[in-house]
């Protein structure tokens, strides 16, 4: 059950409508990285965890809270769309392409589709999208993803908050920035936890050691030109899981065969010189199987 209070989280009201900068806000709306993603990410997570206590209850708190930023991100939008377009920078970006240009325009759609209120899209108008999200049921893997989303949502703000001098706008971003900051935190305590409470064991990333290459999980093969990378933290010691050792692999050679594709089907018509012989499989329209033998006996 989710309950609806008409006040918002934060005030978002601006100084003044500026429907150019309505169209950029739009990223921390319906991007990649914006409000609503990691609203559905967080909420996914939690309607998937399969533990009750301390680690859905912490989900389902930011899952909640976020959607009250995506409300406030889009009231904010609304109230930069009022009197759009008979707007000041408006008009000089429609009058002047160099302007024009240098402003970036207004999203036409945010009047013609939505009446001068936002859209569920991005600052380049593209319709958000539920494969930004990641709800994989496992909450280390899960929480290490919530990080990135809230570092990269935070430093997304940081850049808009530097493209506009609107107090009021100013002022949401601001709080907004400190919950993206409490929120990262908040996940990289909980992965702490989860390991502290000894559920690594049900953990992915801590499964099938016995069964991977063990050998391959220690060196850091030198690709790059120089050897400045043997300089960091991870070029030798322990690794952060505790069961394994950093080691740096100079001059590394390649461990497989030459990379090649098998005789294409003749059927295809790919250029080829007949090199690897003919192909070994069926040609493109012939079946094997119990379906090949079902299709011959019907024809």
């Amino acid at each position: 059950m989710f309950l609806h209070t008409k006040h918002l989280q934060f005030e978002s009201k601006p100084e003044k409508p500026d429907p150019v900068y309505a169209h950029k806000l739009q990223e921390l709306l319906g991007g990649a990285y914006g409000e609503m993603t990691v609203t559905m990410q967080y909420l996914m997570q939690g309607w998937n965890c399969r533990m009750s206590g301390k680690y859905k209850d912490l989900i389902m708190d930011i899952a909640t809270e976020e959607i009250g930023h995506v409300e406030m991100i889009a009231t904010m939008i609304a109230r930069l769309l009022e009197g759009a377009p008979a707007t000041a920078t408006t008009k000089m970006a429609a009058g002047d392409p160099v302007m024009g240009a240098v402003l970036g325009g207004m999203d036409l759609q945010q009047a013609i589709v939505s009446g001068g209120g936002p859209l569920l899209a991005d600052s380049n108008g593209y319709p958000w999208n539920g494969r930004y999200i990641v709800a994989s049921g496992n909450l280390l893997a899960d929480f290490r993803a919530n990080v990135a989303a809230e570092a990269q949502g935070r430093l997304q703000t940081a850049r808009l908050y530097n493209m506009t001098d609107d107090p009021g706008v100013r002022d949401m971003l601001k709080f907004n920035l400190a919950r993206d900051t409490l929120h990262q935190n908040l996940w990289l305590k909980a992965i702490e936890e989860l390991l502290e409470d000894g559920l690594e064991d049900v953990i992915a990333p801590n499964s099938l050691f016995d069964e991977e290459h063990a050998e391959h999980a220690s060196a850091i093969w030198d690709l790059s030109e120089g050897t400045e990378g043997t300089q960091g933290g991870w070029a030798s010691g322990p690794q952060p899981d505790g069961r394994h050792e950093f080691s740096y692999l100079l001059d590394p050679q390649p461990l497989g065969g030459v990379a090649t594709a098998p005789p294409p089907d003749p059927a295809l018509y790919d250029t080829y010189d007949g090199a690897m012989g003919e192909p070994k499989g069926p040609v493109l329209g012939t079946e094997t199987g119990p379906l090949g033998k079902l299709k011959d006996k019907l024809t």
